[in-house]
């Protein structure tokens, strides 16, 4: 029997819901989600089945004008992830565009979509959050967006709800070209347990902390015990730049950092299927963002000056 397999790479703007999509596509949590921009830092690739065909999904960190180190290596990272992709997906904040059609978000896009025209790719474009909007908001977005020649297919999808999701998974299926599967059929991701678990543990500090925290915030897992009777002990350090941030997460008396624990915690053990020990420790490390150590670890080059 022939089998399909390929990679298609979503893109789009920062907090337009690439993350959430994959998830959807996938259909299970390997990417973490949060309202701030920019949470994903690294391409996480999420492995969904459609009949014979496997597509390996590339979830990308968003695409935005870079001015910071790690700004820079996650934007080379999102291009990289596109570049060789069999399909791309570029997925747009509907309502955002509409509401703000001369804003940052609006901005970016345009701005990707005339670097896609540039370099010659074809795409297919996702008008996400649709759900609640009109018609006769979304027709004259489609119109815009189509002015570029750029794209084989719309389609409108809620990525939260699941609206029009299959339908987008079913057309890039069908664009991967005839190959033997990269992954075994019942493996949703190439993200590592360690890896994943500090993701989950620095989603949780996000919605947490939303706008108190600044960006520039790492988890790392140090440790990774296998216990004898099935559990796994779980060491984390997270990285923030100054002491101000580590009282933050802190909080008054380690209240802030036993829920971040505690949250964390009880996802890893969805996630896992097994009872998780986590610990967590805050170290400032001001030069975090700067040390080519932590870039390797997350998967991105280092950009150098």
């Amino acid at each position: 029997m022939t089998t399909r397999c390929g990679f298609a790479a979503i893109i789009g703007a920062p907090n337009a819901g690439k993350s959430t999509l994959v998830n959807a596509l996938v259909g299970t949590k390997i990417a973490i989600v949060s309202p701030k921009v920019q949470t994903t830092r690294m391409p996480v690739r999420g492995v969904a089945m459609r009949g014979q065909a496997q597509i390996v999904f590339v979830d990308t960190p968003g695409i935005f004008k870079p001015r910071r180190r790690l700004d820079r290596a996650m934007v080379t990272s999102a291009w990289a992830g596109a570049k060789d992709a069999d399909a791309i997906v570029l997925i747009v904040d509907a309502p955002d565009l509409v509401a703000q059609p001369d804003g940052l978000a609006a901005r970016d896009t345009h701005a990707i979509i005339e670097t896609l025209k540039e370099k010659g790719a074809r795409a297919v474009l996702a008008l996400n959050k649709i759900d609640g909007m009109k018609r006769t908001d979304l027709l004259p977005l489609i119109g815009k967006l189509n002015e570029a020649g750029l794209f084989d297919e719309v389609f409108l999808i809620s990525a939260l709800k699941g609206d029009g999701v299959e339908e987008l998974a079913n057309w890039c299926a069908a664009r991967m070209p005839e190959s033997p599967w990269l992954f075994p059929e019942d493996q949703a991701g190439d993200i590592t347990s360690r890896l994943l678990a500090a993701e989950i543990t620095r989603e949780k500090i996000y919605l947490r902390l939303h706008d108190e925290l600044p960006y520039a915030s790492a988890v790392e897992t140090e440790k990774w015990e296998e216990r004898a009777d099935g559990s796994v002990k779980i060491d984390q350090t997270i990285y923030v730049q100054r002491d101000g941030q580590k009282a933050i997460v802190l909080g008054k008396g380690g209240a802030t950092i036993k829920k971040i624990g505690e949250l964390a915690r009880t996802e890893l053990e969805e996630i896992f299927g097994r009872r998780v020990h986590l610990f967590l420790f805050v170290k400032v490390r001001e030069n975090w963002a700067e040390e080519r150590e932590h870039y390797r670890e997350m998967g991105l080059e280092f950009p150098e000056e």
